[in-house]
Formats: C-alpha cells, sequence, structure tokens
C-alpha cells in the first residue's frame, strides 16, 4: 500500500510540476484532478473486473495483475483454496460418517423438530420399511403405523425402549425390533432401532427349557411323594410293597436319566472341540448299540422272563470300513439316541435299519425307521430340548426328550450336521454327516481294535 502511494506521488510529480512551471498553479491543480480522476476510473475499471471474476466458478484462474489488486487478488485465492480444502475434508469426514452409519447393524433414522424424517441408513429402511429418498420428510408416524409405537412416540420423555414387530415376508416368523428415540440438537429425534428376534427367541427358549424341565421332573418327584406316603401312612403286604417299590424304581431311573442327559448337553456346550488324538473304532461302536438296541425292543415288548425278546427287525449288518476322529463317549451318545429313537418309535414287528456310508465329502450315519413318520411343520424344531412331536407316546417310551438335541450338538462338535428326513405314515430317516477330515481308512497295519 506504502508504494501504491509513493508511486501515485511520483505520477503526480511528473505531470503537474512541467504544467506549473509552464502554466502556472491554476493549470497545475487542473492537472493533479485530472491525474487523480484518472487513477480513479482505473480502480473502480479494476473493482469491476475483480467483482466480475468472483462471480465466476473459475476463480482458481491465475490474473496478470499487479499491485495492491494483484496482492488483493492472491490473496482472495489463498483463503478460498484454504475454505475449498477444509470443505472437502468436511465432506470426507461426512462421508465416511455415513459409511460408518450404513455399516452399523443398527437402524438410525434422523427425525426434525416435527418428527419428520430427514435421512435414514439401509438398516433402518429394511427393519421399518422406509424408502432413504422417498419417505423423506414424511413422517414417521403416518409410516410405522404400530399402536404401540405411535403412543410411545407421543410421550414427552423416551428413557425407555419400546419392542415392536418389524417387517416381514414371511408369516411363519415374525421379526421383533427395538425402537428408542433420542433427541439432540434443537428438537431433533434420533431413532434408533435393534433386531432383537434372536434375543426374543433365545429368551423364549429359555422359559420353554425351565418348564419343561420342572415339568419333566415334577411328574416323577409327585409319584415318588405319592409311593413315600403311601408306604409311611398305609400297612401294605409285602408283595403290594414291592410292586410300589418298582414304580418307585422307574421313577427314580426316570429322573436319573434326565439328570444324565442334561449334565451331557451341559458338558458338550461348555467344552472345547474334540481333537484328532483319539481314533473310535466304528465297528466296536456299533457292536454296542445293536446290543443296546435288542435289549430296548425286548423291554418294549412288555414280555418277562425268558418270553422276553426283540420285537423289530433290527439291520445293522453293513460292514464298516472307516474309524473316526472324536471323542468315542460323545460319538456313541449321538448314534445310540438315534437308534433308541427308531427303536422307541417304531411299533412292534416294524424295522429299523442302521449303518455308515461313505459320501463325497466324509461319512454319513443313517437310521431309517418304519414308524409312524412326522409331520413337516415339526422337523426343524425337533432337535430342540423337550420338543417331542407326542409326548404321551415319548413318557411311554421311556424317553428324555433331550436324544436328537444331544446327537445334534455332538455332529457339530465334531465338524459335522443333524439331517432329518420323513413323511407321515412312511418312516422317518435320521443322518449324522462327518467331514472326511474326521475319517480313517482301515488297513492291514491299522486293524480293528
Amino acid at each position: 500500500m506504502l508504494i501504491s502511494v509513493i508511486e501515485l506521488l511520483a505520477l503526480l510529480g511528473l505531470l503537474v510540476t512541467p504544467v506549473w512551471f509552464f502554466g502556472g498553479l491554476t493549470w497545475a491543480l487542473c492537472m493533479a484532478v485530472l491525474v487523480l480522476l484518472g487513477v480513479v476510473f482505473v480502480q473502480i475499471w479494476k473493482a469491476e473486473r475483480l467483482e466480475l471474476w468472483l462471480s465466476r466458478p473459475n476463480w482458481r484462474d491465475e490474473l496478470a495483475w499487479g499491485g495492491v489488486w494483484g496482492e488483493i487478488v492472491q490473496r482472495i485465492q489463498r483463503q478460498l483454496r484454504q475454505h475449498d480444502k477444509q470443505l472437502r475434508t468436511s465432506e470426507q469426514r461426512l462421508q465416511y460418517f455415513l459409511q460408518a452409519i450404513q455399516a452399523s447393524p443398527n437402524g438410525v433414522t434422523l427425525l426434525d423438530n416435527e418428527g419428520r424424517i430427514e435421512w435414514c441408513n439401509a438398516t433402518a429402511s429394511n427393519h421399518l420399511g422406509l424408502d432413504a429418498k422417498r419417505d423423506v420428510q414424511q413422517h414417521i408416524v403416518h409410516l410405522l403405523r404400530d399402536p404401540t409405537f405411535s403412543k410411545y412416540f407421543a410421550q414427552e420423555e423416551h428413557d425407555s425402549e419400546v419392542i415392536i414387530d418389524g417387517r416381514s415376508s414371511s408369516l411363519t416368523q415374525m421379526p421383533k425390533l427395538s425402537i428408542q428415540l433420542h433427541q439432540y440438537g434443537e428438537g431433533q429425534h434420533l431413532l434408533l432401532s435393534r433386531d432383537i428376534t434372536l434375543v426374543s427367541l433365545a429368551d423364549a427358549m429359555r422359559r420353554d427349557f425351565v418348564a419343561n424341565v420342572s415339568h419333566e421332573i415334577r411328574t416323577p418327584l409327585t409319584v415318588l411323594s405319592g409311593f413315600v406316603e403311601t408306604l409311611m401312612t398305609i400297612p401294605l403286604a409285602p408283595d403290594e410293597q414291592q410292586t410300589y417299590l418298582q414304580l418307585m424304581s422307574v421313577q427314580a431311573s426316570r429322573m436319573q436319566s434326565l439328570v444324565a442327559d442334561l449334565l451331557t448337553l451341559s458338558q458338550l456346550e461348555g467344552s472345547l472341540p474334540p481333537g484328532t488324538h483319539e481314533t473310535v473304532s466304528l465297528s466296536d461302536l456299533m457292536s454296542q448299540v445293536a446290543c443296546d438296541a435288542a435289549s430296548l425292543s425286548a423291554v418294549l415288548s412288555g414280555q418277562e422272563g425268558d418270553e422276553r425278546g426283540p420285537v423289530h427287525e433290527l439291520d445293522f449288518s453293513k460292514p464298516i470300513e472307516w474309524n473316526l476322529l472324536g471323542v468315542r463317549t460323545e460319538l456313541f451318545s449321538a448314534v445310540s439316541n438315534l437308534v433308541s429313537n427308531g427303536v422307541r418309535y417304531t411299533p412292534a414287528g416294524g424295522r429299523v435299519s442302521a449303518g455308515w456310508f461313505r459320501v463325497p465329502d466324509g461319512v454319513v450315519f443313517r437310521v431309517t425307521d418304519t414308524g409312524p413318520g412326522i409331520a413337516a411343520e415339526h422337523l426343524p424344531r425337533l432337535s430342540e430340548r423337550f420338543y417331542r412331536v407326542d409326548r404321551s407316546r415319548s413318557r411311554e417310551t421311556g424317553g428324555t426328550g433331550l436324544g436328537l438335541a444331544i446327537a445334534k450338538h455332538v455332529a457339530q462338535r465334531h465338524g459335522g450336521e443333524l439331517r432329518i428326513e420323513s413323511q407321515l405314515g412312511k418312516g422317518s430317516t435320521f443322518m449324522l454327516f462327518f467331514p472326511a477330515s474326521r475319517v480313517v481308512a482301515l488297513t492291514a497295519l491299522d486293524p480293528v481294535r
């Protein structure tokens, strides 16, 4: 600025001094005024050019201006570049933030101070059935037409969450959503949605499990208590006492079986997966399973003494050419549970066959029976604890309702799975699949032990 003033004074001196010398003071003042007017005109012209330049989008272009105006332009460009850089940084951070919210497993919906939608992520769209573009500026209550949510939204305080039904294309399983409002800014609200379907199912299973265990144990305890009270209060003949004691023994055995299965399940769920250091002979295992199946069939025959014998056609004759790597007690429990189920639920004279078969990706143990079969709606829940298609039939045959749950956990711990196929009136097939990594082929150097 000082240099510009000096330049202006020098210009006046160069132009005014000769005029003053030859024309006098009056002409010198006129010349000074003309010079100043010319300078002002030039400055106004440059100011208009600067205004025109600022109004254009190409402010980044360099201008060949010098002096004060060139300095002004450079400073403006420097400030605009800095502002542009800050703006790009802010936009980048905003995009990162939006991407993080989009990746969140929880639904996020932003509402203005009147409850209208400003923005929502993809999870919220799936949870609440919203369209992220079409439903902007729509009131949330008009789109989420749930009486529970409408009542919750109308409250002044939203300290707790509310549970509502989510959107689903399936009628068999309705998802559950946890909804909560949080206020921020100047009356705006943050609507968070969380899918708690699995939590609700787990809670329902826990309640059913406690109720089933209580029911299963209460029944034999009631019988035992009644027999004990009878023996203590009523004099009975020795043969009647023996009958009562035998019935009490049956109920005690039933409770022992139930507790043993519960302990087995607890150990399976709480222990590490089995390693591959133990080799299980399937031939020896199947020999024991076949013996137990024959004994169970004989017990179910209802006969006594020497007349007792199997009442089912049992086919376990297929030779086995492999061993498995795993825990023998667990594998025996899974296999014997499938076989005993087939024996228990197959009427007398029916056929139960079991055997091991090679498949491309491992081996499969398959049990097929000629029982009454199972309806399709029961198949997905058969491996749940205490789930029975026919509770009375299960109690008559002495089942605890935990056999399939044990078999499923054993298969999963060994890297396999349990599959069930059945049709009403055509029997059932239960299969345990084990991966090839658990299979060891028998050779002459590795005889069956």
